[in-house]
């Protein structure tokens, strides 16, 4: 997964017409931490989604754009556009995630 760094770089990212998921997330959350032990072989599965990590201490005003109140929260865009967001309550355990993915997908 490759990390956004910038505003600029987010922006052009997002833009795109392919989907693309970002995970916010900081290095002081546990369930971050968690998530990054269980996701490798979700990015693989749903390879349809270009998949990139944003560090919401870094770009506090995107997380706070997206409506990102916890961590690790997914966002899927498109377009420019916020399509999916899979909220950080419930964004810690593998089941959740796939079934977050597989319902944006149907």
């Amino acid at each position: 997964m490759k990390s956004i760094t910038t505003t600029e770089q987010f922006n052009e990212i997002i833009s795109g017409d392919s989907k693309t998921l970002i995970k916010f997330e900081a290095d002081w959350c546990p369930d971050c931490k968690r998530m990054d032990m269980f996701i490798d072989p979700i990015v693989e599965e749903y390879s349809m989604y270009t998949w990139y990590d944003v560090d919401r201490d870094v770009l506090p005003e995107i997380a706070d754009k997206y409506d990102v109140m916890g961590i690790p929260s997914l966002l899927i865009f498109q377009n420019g556009e916020k399509k999916d967001h899979l909220h950080s309550a419930n964004a810690k355990s593998p089941s959740q995630v796939t079934a977050f993915l597989d319902n944006v997908n149907e």
